[in-house]
């Protein structure tokens, strides 16, 4: 099973090769656990988690490495605004250790719900100012870096290449910048420290050679990826807006400190829209995963909807969609229930799923080639077995849904019998009245050849 990935970096799909045969190094950027995540974050994390599954069932051992960004860093990418952690902890009356336990338990959770498999290691922003620390004296060391009033500063018209990932125009965006650059040298550049501000108590800060403070955002990932996977690795994955900042920041870092590109392939996941905008927790739109739950979706639903799209185009998602989702699922599970017991996989079916699959993740393709298994003169245990091995990737948990188990009240069994009488005896009228009375108990009934079932409308 030979894979293709889109690599941001060149541009181009090319075909994957990892560094030690049979290995992947994979790092994906986490959450800032200052709030809750959307299920536009998550989507991001569904896509990466489809990767895993793919290099897995390709036969790679993946070793997959997620921060958590537990430390504060300020809210926009120029290093002003607000401090997200301290601006959490005061929303919510808590410390600002405590919202970063409580959202990382929740964003965990998410995870759990929707069958994305853990990573082979979470590791703590905040379990890792020391390491953060060693590379900016590196960084410094080469000659890179300033000092401000407010921090030390990543000099970027010191890196001939700067911006490469994002392709971006950095004489265009100096000449045509119009935000205040303060003591900073070009627009481009980046915090690497800031200074806690005199006069002020800040919750998260530590020494450092240049003072007390906290560090900035994209040092934290340059560190901790190559701690754990090595200063040239073969995966770095995040959503498609860490391209022109964030992941830009790391690749300069990793240049000046190991002299590589930090990640041999750059993957990005795409956004999901509401009313043609990316989901964001600042759009008013803000809907967490719990939010659908509370709707009486399955977060499965939503993790159906996410493979509908491939992950490098933007999802619209809108209520229809989703509960189109609850529809396609909805068969998949009664049809693979309804199969019985798995017996031989279909090796021509799944090696078309695997084609498609292995094309950059083409997971529309992939549900096309399922459905049409579905639907073949494919034997019911082949059937059944070949979908279980296509969901080691679509990661849905096919093998352990049940129907769900019903409470059919004493008064409604008998109403069924009654109409059970009244159409062996084709007296329609009263067969068709009892129907409707049953109905507005809340069951439906489903006349098969084996006779009458009943379900639950709900």
């Amino acid at each position: 099973m030979k894979i293709k990935l889109y690599d941001t970096y060149s541009r181009e799909l090319r075909d994957f090769q990892s560094n030690e045969p049979g290995k992947v190094g994979l790092y994906a950027c986490g959450p800032t656990v200052y709030d809750y995540a959307h299920i536009g974050n998550l989507r991001t994390y569904l896509f990466e988690d489809l990767l895993r599954r793919t290099l897995e069932m390709a036969g790679y051992e993946v070793n997959h490495v997620v921060n958590i960004t537990d430390v504060g860093h300020l809210t926009s990418d120029a290093d002003t605004g607000e401090d997200k952690m301290e601006k959490g902890a005061a929303r919510t009356g808590k410390t600002a250790w405590e919202i970063a336990e409580l959202y990382t338990i929740a964003f965990k959770n998410d995870l759990k719900q929707l069958n994305v498999i853990e990573p082979s290691l979470w590791c703590r922003a905040t379990d890792h100012i020391a390491e953060q620390i060693v590379e900016i004296e590196k960084i410094a060391e080469e000659g890179y870096t300033y000092i401000t009033s407010d921090g030390v500063y990543f000099d970027t018209s010191k890196l001939d290449d700067y911006g490469y990932l994002a392709r971006l125009d950095v004489e265009g965006l100096e000449a045509g910048s119009r935000v205040d650059l303060g003591e900073k040298r070009n627009a481009t550049d980046f915090a690497l420290w800031k200074f806690s501000p005199e006069n002020e108590s800040r919750q998260m800060e530590w020494q450092s050679p240049w003072g007390k403070g906290f560090p900035g955002w994209h040092i934290e990932c340059s560190a901790m990826s190559t701690k754990y996977l090595g200063p040239q690795f073969d995966i770095h994955c995040g959503g498609k807006d860490h391209i022109p900042v964030h992941h830009s920041n790391e690749i300069a870092q990793s240049k000046v400190c190991y002299g590589t590109n930090l990640a041999n392939y750059w993957m990005h996941g795409y956004f999901l829209e509401t009313d043609k905008e990316k989901m964001s927790k600042s759009s008013g739109e803000f809907l967490r995963l719990q939010t659908l739950i509370d709707k009486g979706y399955d977060p499965l639903e939503y993790r159906y909807l996410c493979l509908t799209a491939n992950y490098r185009s933007d999802l619209k998602f809108t209520w229809e969609s989703l509960d189109s989702a609850v529809t396609a699922l909805g068969r998949l599970r009664k049809a693979s229930h309804s199969w019985g017991a798995p017996t031989e996989v279909d090796e021509e079916v799944l090696s078309a799923f695997h084609r498609e699959i292995a094309n950059d993740l083409n997971t529309p393709n992939a549900l096309a080639v399922a459905w049409g298994m579905v639907k073949s003169s494919l034997s019911d245990g082949s059937k059944k077995a070949t979908l279980l091995a296509m969901d080691a990737v679509f990661g849905l948990d096919l093998a352990n849904w049940e129907p769900k188990t019903m409470e059919i009240p004493p008064e409604v069994e008998e109403m069924l019998r009654h109409r059970n009488q009244a159409r062996s005896e084709k007296n329609w009228g009263e067969a068709d009245r009892l129907r409707d009375e049953i109905l507005a108990k809340g069951f439906e009934i489903k006349d098969g050849p084996e006779g009458a079932v009943l379900e639950s409308i709900e």
